[in-house]
C-alpha cells in the first residue's frame, strides 16, 4: 500500500465541540491519522496498554506518555497549547487537591473508630460477608471509593482471621466502586464531572444500576466467603468512637460540598476543613507523599486525554456508554472520564456508573482494586479474578440494563 494512502490528513472542527457552550482555542488545523485512526489516539492507547502491562512503573510511565503527546501536538499540529492548558489548569488543582485530601479524609475516619465498631454487628452466616459488603458500597458514597474498599478490606481481614475468599475481595472492590458512583465525592470520575459543570443530581441516576449491583455481588461474595471461612465475631471491648475525627471528616465533607456551590472551587474546602481540623486532632502526613504521587499520575492522564481530538469519536449512545464500562476494565477509567467530558452529550449517571463498575471487572481496572491487591497478593491474578469474580460481569449487565428501563437515555450538555 502506498504510505501516501496509509497516512491521511483531514481537518479539524473549528466550531465548539459537539455543542460545548464555550470555545476556546485548542483546535488545530490538521489531524494525522493511520487508517482511519488519528496518531493521537495511538500514542494514548499505548501509553494506557503500558501502564496496564506494567503496573509497578505507571508513574514514569505516565510521565512519558504525556511528554510524547505533549511534544507530538507542538511538532506535528498547530494546536494553541497555552490556552489549552489554561483552560485545564482549574481542574489539575481541583483533582491533586481532592486526591491528596480525601487520602486524609480516609485516615480521619479510619481512626475515628467506627469502622472497628462494625465486625460485631455483622451477621454470623454467610450474610455476614453480604452486609460487609453491602456497608462498603454505603461508605464510598461519602467516602472515596478506595478508602472504603482499603477498610472494608481491612475489617474482612479481621472476621475472617486472615482468610478471606477472592470471591468476597471481588464484591467488595464492585461495591466500592458501585456505591461510589452515584455520589460526586464517591468517586474520582464523580468528582471530575462535578467540576467540570455536570450538576450533581445528574450523576445520582447511577443508584438505579449501583443497588442492583451491589445486591448480587454481596450475595456471590458472601456465599463463597462462608463456605471458605465462616465468619467470626470480634471483640470490641475497649473500643469507642473518637468523636473529634469524625467530626474533622464530616468537616472534609461539607466544605467540599460547600466550597463547590459557592466556589466551583471544591479542593479549597477539602483544605480550609483539614487546617480547622488540625486545631483538635492530630494529622498524619506521611500518607501524603503517596497520595501526591498517585494524583501526579491520573492528573498525567487527564492532561494526556485532554489533548485528543475527541470531535473525531463517534457521537455518544447509550451502547458506546455501556461499552466504555468493558474497556474502563482494562483502561484507567480516570482519562475515558475525561475524553466523555470533553465530547459532551452523555447521559452522565449512566457514564458514572458504566466506568465506576466496570473498572471492577479486572483487578487493575480501578484504583480500589489495585489498593486492596497490596492487601491481598494473591488478587493480583487476571485469570483467577475473572474466573471467580464472574458475577461482577452479571452485577454490571444487570446494572445498566435497570439504568436504561428506569431512567432511559438522557443526553446532555454541560
Amino acid at each position: 500500500m502506498n504510505l501516501k494512502h496509509f497516512l491521511h490528513i483531514g481537518e479539524h472542527l473549528s466550531a465548539p465541540i459537539l455543542g460545548s457552550e464555550e470555545m476556546y482555542s485548542t483546535t488545530t488545523s490538521e489531524v494525522y491519522s493511520i487508517g482511519f485512526i488519528p496518531i493521537e489516539f495511538i500514542l494514548f492507547a499505548c501509553l494506557l496498554l503500558a501502564i496496564s502491562l506494567f503496573h509497578k512503573h505507571v508513574l514514569p510511565i505516565a510521565v512519558t506518555g504525556l511528554t510524547i503527546i505533549f511534544g507530538y501536538k507542538i511538532l506535528f499540529t498547530s494546536m494553541e497549547m497555552l490556552p489549552h492548558l489554561t483552560h485545564e489548569m482549574p481542574t489539575v488543582f481541583n483533582l491533586f487537591g481532592l486526591l491528596v485530601g480525601f487520602e486524609i479524609l480516609a485516615s480521619y475516619f479510619e481512626k475515628s473508630g467506627l469502622p472497628d465498631l462494625l465486625p460485631d454487628y455483622l451477621p454470623n452466616d454467610w450474610k455476614g460477608g453480604a452486609a460487609l459488603v453491602i456497608i462498603v458500597g454505603i461508605m464510598s458514597t461519602f467516602l472515596d471509593n478506595i478508602a472504603a474498599a482499603v477498610i472494608g478490606g481491612t475489617i474482612a481481614y479481621k472476621v475472617f482471621h486472615g482468610k478471606v475468599h477472592l470471591g468476597l475481595i471481588v464484591a467488595i472492590v464492585a461495591s466500592s466502586n458501585a456505591g461510589g458512583a452515584d455520589s460526586v465525592i464517591g468517586d474520582t470520575t464523580t468528582t471530575m464531572m462535578w467540576i467540570d459543570g455536570v450538576p450533581a443530581l445528574e450523576v445520582t441516576d447511577a443508584f438505579l444500576g449501583s443497588i442492583p449491583s451491589i445486591l448480587i455481588v454481596a450475595y456471590f461474595g458472601g456465599k463463597m466467603q462462608d463456605k471458605h471461612q465462616p465468619i467470626q465475631a470480634n471483640s470490641t471491648l475497649g473500643v469507642s468512637i473518637n468523636w473529634n475525627y469524625l467530626i474533622a471528616s464530616m468537616l472534609i465533607i461539607i466544605g467540599v460540598i460547600a466550597t463547590n456551590i459557592l466556589f466551583e472551587f471544591p479542593a479549597a474546602g477539602v483544605w480550609g476543613a483539614i487546617l480547622l481540623a488540625m486545631l483538635f486532632v492530630k494529622t498524619d502526613w506521611h500518607h501524603v507523599p503517596a497520595a501526591m504521587k498517585g494524583a501526579i499520575f491520573l492528573l498525567c492522564l487527564v492532561l494526556s486525554a485532554s489533548m485528543m481530538p475527541v470531535e473525531t469519536l463517534p457521537k455518544p449512545t447509550w451502547l458506546s456508554a455501556v461499552l466504555l464500562g468493558f474497556v474502563s476494565a482494562v483502561f484507567d477509567n480516570i482519562p475515558l472520564t475525561k475524553l466523555a467530558l470533553s465530547q459532551g452529550g452523555y447521559d452522565w449517571g449512566l457514564l458514572a456508573y458504566a466506568v465506576g463498575f466496570g473498572g471492577s471487572l479486572i483487578w487493575f481496572g480501578s484504583s480500589a482494586g489495585v489498593a486492596i491487591s497490596n492487601i491481598y497478593p494473591s488478587a493480583k491474578s487476571t485469570g483467577r479474578w475473572l474466573a471467580t469474580g464472574w458475577f461482577a460481569v452479571l452485577a454490571y449487565l444487570v446494572g445498566v440494563t435497570s439504568i436504561l428501563l428506569l431512567a432511559g437515555w438522557s443526553p446532555t450538555f454541560h
